[in-house]
């Protein structure tokens, strides 16, 4: 797990939105998501997820984010 004495802390940025009667949180760095009733229970969802993925992984690769917007666009589609 990540939160063992010897492991090194990890900082990853996150999103969240409600889709239909749930919520969606989902990692920028890494692709992981999940969801709940909740934002909060999205979020414990979520971290559950990532320390399921990070779990057997000695040097975890992700992408490193800085300073994210949400910037909208928009699109014709035919």
């Amino acid at each position: 797990m990540l939160n063992n004495s010897m492991s090194k802390k990890i900082y990853l940025k996150n999103l969240v939105w409600k889709e239909g009667k749930f919520y969606v949180a989902q990692c920028l760095n890494v692709e992981v998501s999940s969801f709940g009733n909740t934002k909060k229970e999205a979020l414990a969802n979520l971290q559950e997820a990532l320390e399921l993925y990070f779990e057997d992984t000695p040097k975890p690769e992700f992408t490193k984010i800085e300073r994210p917007q949400v910037i909208p666009l928009s699109l014709n589609h035919a």
